[in-house]
């Protein structure tokens, strides 16, 4: 009797021992970092979407897991520092938000699983080996937005263009990537492309202003540095009266005319449900595919319309997501 009470004495010791470590393993709070390129719409609405698609999971700020948001403002110095911060403080995953954001924290480290949206061209940014098998820490979304839908529809609207314009951030590989896409496709349509760099949002009107008289007009692609001063492209191609189709929403919220892509939102909203995969230990970034969306909008900015003379067409309307009328 003395023998068997030892031991039960025993088991309840060992066990009173393990229990600690088990509750404080459940209870251990997840840390994720968010590094953002810069503040624009798109990628506000990528972030939301992100937080929103954990929290549906059970996955919430502040209680089981703890998010440190990063934004670098466009500055490449930035993103190193933050990269390191993340990595020295072991964060359990990452979300990047745009291409350069993602290539400074797949630079700083092979380990932690990073998630990254709002990326137009992983394999050609380097963050994977293919779309379907990416094979290394990386994962997560792309924002590839159908260039041939957008060209057809502003051909649909102005039929009369014989040259477009493209203005982009000639070091943003994802930028780059759609240039040429751009050119591809308005060289089938009969169409001739002027190309417009930029290295900051400082030479936005300055470049624009360049291209009037030689183009009927501008196409933006999900550039970040555009985006994130969209003013300064709207305020000459409305003063001479030249339309703006958009690579993203965002960029016609911001003042753009028109664009036909998809929503930011739901593709951090998509991610999201990602990062939860891998949090689980259902999946890891190095066989898990990288997702896009299917869907796109149809976003019309009347205001931008009538600066222009532009009527839109009622069909055109009719078929819009969103029109926009403030």
């Amino acid at each position: 009797m003395k023998k068997m009470i030892s031991m039960l004495l025993l088991v309840i010791v060992v066990a009173m021992a393990i229990t600690p470590g088990l509750t404080a393993a459940q209870d251990k709070v997840i840390k994720i970092g968010i590094l953002q390129l810069v503040e624009h719409a798109a990628l506000d609405a990528a972030y939301q979407g992100f937080i929103d698609s954990l929290a549906e999971d059970g996955y919430v700020d502040g209680k089981n897991i703890e998010v440190d948001y990063q934004n670098a403002q466009a500055d490449q110095a930035n993103l190193m520092t933050m990269s390191e911060r993340f990595v020295k403080d072991d964060v359990d995953l990452i979300l990047a938000i745009a291409t350069p954001a993602a290539q400074a924290i797949a630079a700083a480290t092979t380990k932690i699983p990073i998630l990254i949206t709002a990326v137009t061209d992983p394999v050609a940014a380097k963050l994977a080996d293919s779309m379907e098998k990416p094979g290394m820490n990386v994962t997560g979304t792309t924002d590839a937005g159908p260039i041939d839908k957008q060209l057809a529809l502003l051909q649909e609207m102005f039929p009369e263009i014989k040259t477009i314009g493209v203005i982009y951030n000639s070091s943003e590989v994802n930028s780059e990537v759609q240039a040429k896409q751009a050119e591809e496709i308005a060289k089938t349509m009969g169409w001739g492309v002027r190309f417009g760099t930029i290295t900051s949002v400082n030479d936005i009107e300055q470049v624009a202003l360049s291209m009037v008289g030689r183009v009927q007009a501008i196409y933006a692609p999900t550039d970040n540095t555009i985006a994130s001063a969209m003013p300064n492209l709207v305020k000459v191609a409305e003063e001479k009266k030249i339309p703006i189709m958009c690579g993203e929403p965002g960029m016609v919220e911001a003042g753009g005319l028109i664009s036909i892509g998809i929503d930011y939102y739901k593709l951090g909203f998509q991610t999201g449900k990602m990062a939860v995969k891998i949090l689980k230990g259902e999946a890891e970034p190095t066989s898990m595919p990288i997702e896009s969306l299917t869907d796109a909008d149809i976003v019309i900015n009347l205001n931008f319309a009538k600066a222009i003379g532009y009527e839109v067409p009622q069909d055109l309307l009719d078929r819009a997501t969103t029109v926009i009328e403030h």
